[in-house]
Order: structure tokens, then C-alpha cells, then sequence
């Protein structure tokens, strides 16, 4: 009895561990914004992290150009994670997707990171700052609470 209690108590931990997974991330390249230092957009730049310089937070991993960036992002995480896990967020609010992103193509707006589909004629930036930022970063707030735990 006592244990088939221990086991039932195993297998409730390990259930409540796999729903407390926070957000389905974009992870092209293994890194979060394709390896591209999510510090150095607040600096209206986008460039490519060094290997040397990584860090995970929220079970996946990020990179920076330097020692100082990365412990930048460590002193304050939340602060630097693009909004709906990386992915387009035109896309989420348009169409309730998540697609792919262009890490070069992003938006620092209300002190959050914003990133964007850019290839093939297609600026989803262009689209979210001519339909309006504020109306759709609400759709896209909600249809992200459905689907950020899908893969």
C-alpha cells in the first residue's frame, strides 16, 4: 500500500512538471531568435550572439556578443524574452499561428521585444505598424494564451 502511494505521488509530480512547461519557443539554430543577442535589440541592433557567451532560462537556450550582455539578460530574464516565444507576432495576432521569424526584423515597443516573418515579399512588421500595434498586440495576447503550449 504504502508503496503504490509513493508511485501514484511519483507520477502526479511528473504530470504537474510537464504542464508547468512555460512557452513553445522558436528555436531555429537552438537558440531563441535564431542565436541573435536579445539584448543588443534594445540597443535598436541585431547581432548574432557568440557561442562563447550563453545562458539558458525557461528550459531553452540564448546567446550573447559578450560577458556583459549575458549577465545583462541574467540580471533580468523577463525583461529581454521576445513576446510569444519568439515567433511572428503579426502572425499570432493575424491568424492565431506561430510562424517563423526574420531575427533581423523587430520592433522594441512599451520596453518589449517583438519579432517578425520577413522573406519573400512579405514585411510582417510593415503589416503590424499599417493595422496597428495596439489592436493587434490584444488579438495577439489572446490568441497566445491558446496556443503558446503547442508545439
Amino acid at each position: 500500500m504504502k508503496k503504490s502511494f509513493i508511485i501514484l505521488i511519483g507520477l502526479l509530480l511528473v504530470g504537474v512538471s510537464i504542464q508547468a512547461q512555460q512557452t513553445d519557443y522558436y528555436l531555429k539554430k537552438g537558440y531563441v531568435a535564431e542565436g541573435y543577442d536579445v539584448t543588443e535589440y534594445f540597443n535598436n541592433k541585431a547581432v548574432e550572439g557568440d557561442k562563447k557567451f550563453t545562458t539558458e532560462y525557461d528550459g531553452v537556450k540564448f546567446k550573447f556578443v559578450s560577458q556583459a550582455n549575458l549577465d545583462k539578460f541574467k540580471a533580468n530574464p523577463s525583461k529581454y524574452v521576445p513576446q510569444y516565444g519568439g515567433y511572428c507576432a503579426y502572425a499570432v495576432a493575424d491568424k492565431g499561428k506561430k510562424i517563423s521569424v526574420d531575427p533581423k526584423t523587430f520592433e522594441i515597443r512599451d520596453g518589449k521585444l517583438y519579432l517578425f516573418y520577413n522573406s519573400w515579399g512579405v514585411n510582417t512588421l510593415e503589416k503590424w505598424q499599417e493595422e496597428g500595434p495596439e489592436k493587434l498586440r490584444g488579438q495577439a495576447d489572446a490568441a497566445w494564451s491558446k496556443v503558446k503550449h503547442n508545439k
